[in-house]
């Protein structure tokens, strides 16, 4: 089946309204883009992480709705005019969609990543580039955790460099599992995984599985609490967003070993002595490595 594009350009306050209306005229979907994208006037229109943009669209918008190619368009753009208040006239252009193979597109979107000296995330429609790495079969999903972000590779990088053979590690905030499973390739022994999601859960399971690395344990919070209550981990990740960080400060170091280790990520560089300070009455940290902005702290519990 073949597909068209009706593109709209209209102010912001207006774009959500009139992208509801086409939803509501028959669109399969729509989303909405900088009309200035590629110019000197494209603006940028992000948050912090965790923070909902202070703008929901762009100055000057361009509405793009997906329709059948033999849809009646304009009797679709003319009936989501009339559920537009205070809007005369849509002007619209047409795009035609070519046919694509859509999921080998998708997937040519995701190609192996290196990280650190020895590891490399595949998704499973590729082939290892070096077999004898450490190597992590991951497909794009639901939880977080692809080793793409920043965040997540200044964690593996970590881990590359301090789980050594034997130890127990708890990966809490374990999205996709990746941190888990990497330190169980690394041959730590004991490895459990935490997330509030129970649809990271599921598929932090399903990557182990896949990994050949069956023998570990994910929990949600509170049941982790029952029934790990007197765990301590020689090895603490957290790889979240500063604000959880800072409230789990108290849980997070009491669940180190003495001696252990506790490395958190998902900070940015601006809050790093923030957080520091919020750890300061239970472990010290440092800043362990920076990448975009973006940093790893990492601290030894001594006492």
């Amino acid at each position: 089946m073949s597909w068209t594009e009706i593109v709209i350009e209209l102010p912001r306050a207006q774009a959500e309204q009139v992208s509801d209306a086409l939803i509501e005229a028959g669109a399969l979907s729509v989303s909405v883009e900088d009309a200035d994208q590629g110019t000197d006037a494209e603006q940028p229109l992000f948050g912090e992480p965790g923070m909902e943009p202070v703008a929901h669209a762009w100055e000057r918008s361009r509405v793009v709705a997906l329709a059948a190619a033999d849809a009646d368009h304009t009797a679709m753009v003319n009936e989501a005019k009339a559920h537009c208040e205070e809007i005369d006239h849509l002007s619209f252009t047409l795009r035609h969609v070519a046919e694509q193979d859509w999921v080998r597109v998708t997937q040519a979107q995701f190609d192996p990543i290196p990280i650190g000296q020895n590891i490399w995330v595949v998704p499973s429609w590729h082939a290892a580039p070096q077999p004898d790495a450490l190597v992590l079969e991951l497909d794009p999903g639901l939880a977080f955790g692809t080793g793409s972000h920043p965040t997540t590779r200044l964690c593996m990088e970590w881990l590359e460099r301090h789980v050594q053979a034997g130890c127990s590690v708890l990966d809490y905030g374990c999205g996709s599992g990746i941190l888990a499973i990497l330190a169980r390739k690394l041959n730590a022994k004991t490895v459990e995984g935490v997330d509030i999601d129970p649809q990271a859960i599921s598929a932090a399971r399903d990557n182990a599985a896949r990994n050949q690395c069956p023998d570990m344990n994910w929990f949600i919070p509170a049941a982790f609490a029952i029934e790990r209550e007197a765990a301590r981990y020689d090895i603490v990740a957290a790889n979240i967003l500063s604000g959880p960080l800072k409230l789990m400060a108290p849980m997070l170091a009491s669940r180190v070993a003495n001696g252990g280790a506790l490395v958190l990520s998902g900070i940015l560089a601006r809050q790093t002595d923030e957080l520091i300070a919020s750890y300061a009455p239970y472990i010290t940290l440092s800043v362990a490595a920076e990448r975009e902005g973006w940093v790893a702290l990492a601290g030894r519990k001594e006492h």
